[in-house]
């Protein structure tokens, strides 16, 4: 068992602080941004250098106000209009996932549109760093504190401030199924397939693990029987399961690779 007493300031600098959970962000992103640029120039997708720093640019900005919002209006209502100056903090953490991903999707498909781009062909070459990018996250969370498992008494268990008793260090269960999702992807990303296919797995895949681990994190509301995360992801299984299932049935018009 473990005593969590790490320091979430990576470097203070008297006025500016930079914290390790937006650290994990940024390495996050120079991640998705070396790959992405990695398979242009290996001519794996459909866009020039200067258009991803025009897409990546869009993704960051709905990933950062899809999450925000998404852990103001899901989880914490009350919260944040008690302290209204508190929803731009988001250096202290307080990020939805299922937000971010929403908030993602949405503006990847304002910019497939106006650009004229496949949102499916692009999606399936981003999908890939973005799974490996969440275990930065994940890590965020975990040196910040945050989100901490439930009550547990096994030998690996971790004592987090602001909370009693020893708990399951959920974060770090979530950083590993995220690279175990990303091992996959890569793997099926150098196949054959048709456009749409890496998507679907991993909001599938996302929403099993997810589901499980939510055994071990501590919930923080109830939809019926099921964690407010449960829910989510298992809207997230059914729009995964039927992207599959409307990319298997479509005909393939080039677009397989």
């Amino acid at each position: 068992m473990w005593v969590h007493n790490l320091n979430p300031i990576f470097l203070n600098l008297g006025i500016l602080q930079i914290r390790w959970y937006g650290l994990m962000y940024v390495l996050g992103f120079l991640f998705v941004y070396w790959y992405a640029r990695r398979q242009i120039r290996a001519g794996s997708v459909c866009l020039t250098e200067q258009e991803l720093d025009s897409w990546l640019s869009w993704a960051v900005a709905g990933m950062i106000l899809g999450a925000r919002l998404g852990e103001i209006l899901i989880y914490r209502l009350e919260y944040y209009l008690a302290n209204p100056l508190k929803m731009i903090a988001i250096w202290e953490g307080g990020l939805s996932y299922h937000g971010a991903l929403v908030g993602i999707v949405l503006a990847i498909l304002l910019w497939c549109w106006k650009y004229k781009k496949s949102f499916l062909e692009i999606a399936d070459v981003f999908v890939v760093p973005i799974s490996l990018a969440n275990s930065f996250g994940r890590i965020g969370n975990f040196i910040n504190g945050e989100l901490p498992g439930r009550l547990t008494s096994v030998p690996w268990a971790v004592k987090f401030p602001f909370v009693e008793g020893w708990r399951h260090p959920s974060q770090l269960y979530e950083a590993f199924y995220n690279v175990i999702i990303f091992g996959i992807l890569c793997w099926q990303s150098g196949k054959k397939r048709k456009h749409g296919v890496l998507l679907a797995a991993y909001l599938m895949m996302y929403a099993v693990f997810r589901s499980i681990t939510e055994f071990f994190r501590e919930p923080e509301i109830f939809v019926g029987p099921l964690t407010m995360g449960q829910f989510l992801n298992a809207i997230m299984f059914v729009v995964g399961a039927g992207l599959m299932w409307w990319v298997m049935r479509k005909k393939d018009r080039s677009g397989a690779r």
